[in-house]
């Protein structure tokens, strides 16, 4: 029980990741019927960004900041992360899809995938074919601080990546239900044609969707890297596919779907590692590299949703958009 409680703790972790980047896909397909299959890279560009511009302060892996120190280098790399990615995000949806906004479906879709193979290029150009750590003392302080509740353990990272996490989501859905700007997104999502006509400027919220979907990658990024301490070029694809699952398990374009397909996902990733013989255990007896199973079983859960239900838990049909 305690190694199931404990694994719940690591799967909410890795499932504020997850819907932090289920969101961006979720908003993206909401507002334009198109899947950025490039979303997934953004995040991984914002898992670069962090540690350059923590390098950049001056953190390295012997540095231990604290107090007012640590918030502001924190805050730093975290907004810093967001406003770069978000400024990435609009130049790809100005630069690769406003172009083919009225073209077929397969012109943006393949648009997207080869965005998604100039950013892992660029990655790879930037940082090499490696892992790229994170500060280590930072990391290291963050892993052996928290707090225990009865028989499990929550350290300060995962304590910090789970109310980032909230705080970003809580306010993305009070501002799409409770601002002006909110409804004008809502309007373009629901017909384009017609929010137009009513004076909305539809470039431009289709710009701001893609500036906020962007900015919680590169957030996801930055949480990522505290919890995981290291990145690599590859990381977006693979995350970037678990997070279009748990959007699609949400219902995508439903952006509390999203929120709860990021859970789930994270949840049953971090079960899957009591599948036996599916695991390698450290001094403390739990899971460690995560288990051979996840991948398999997070897809199969992918394609049982497509076959059963393909709109998701919370999605809705809607008819053709003409």
């Amino acid at each position: 029980m305690a190694l199931f409680l404990q694994l719940l703790v690591v799967g909410l972790s890795a499932g504020a990741v997850y819907a932090l980047i289920a969101l961006g896909y979720t908003m993206v397909y909401g507002i334009i019927e198109l899947i950025n299959f490039a979303h997934g890279d953004i995040f991984m560009m914002g898992s670069f960004i962090t540690i350059a511009l923590l390098n950049l302060v001056g953190i390295s892996d012997t540095s231990h900041p604290t107090g007012l120190t640590l918030v502001s280098v924190l805050l730093v790399a975290c907004l810093g992360s967001m406003l770069i990615c978000s400024a990435l995000g609009v130049l790809i949806e100005r630069i690769a899809y406003r172009p083919l906004r009225n073209a077929p479906r397969l012109a943006p879709l393949i648009s997207a995938i080869g965005v998604s193979l100039i950013l892992e290029d660029l990655g790879k150009l930037w940082k090499g074919n490696q892992f790229i750590a994170f500060p280590l003392g930072i990391h290291e302080m963050f892993l052996q601080t928290g707090i225990s509740l009865g028989p499990v353990s929550i350290d300060s990272g995962s304590i910090l990546v789970i109310v980032v996490a909230l705080v970003l989501m809580v306010a993305l859905q009070w501002m799409v239900t409770r601002t002006r700007i909110g409804r004008a997104m809502r309007a373009v999502a629901q017909d384009r044609e017609a929010a137009a006509l009513m004076g909305v400027n539809v470039d431009r919220i289709i710009a701001f969707t893609f500036f906020v979907g962007a900015g919680l990658a590169g957030a996801a990024g930055f949480i990522y890297c505290l919890e995981k301490g290291t990145t690599i070029f590859s990381v977006g694809f693979e995350l970037g596919l678990f997070a279009f699952t748990a959007a699609v398990l949400g219902g995508i374009g439903n952006l509390v779907g999203a929120m709860i397909g990021g859970v789930m996902i994270g949840i049953i990733e971090a079960l899957a590692s009591l599948i036996p013989d599916s695991y390698v255990t450290h001094g403390l007896g739990l899971p460690h590299g995560g288990s051979p199973w996840h991948d398999a079983i997070i897809f199969a859960v992918l394609i049982l949703i497509l076959i059963f239900r393909p709109t998701g838990l919370l999605g809705q049909r809607t008819p053709e958009k003409a």
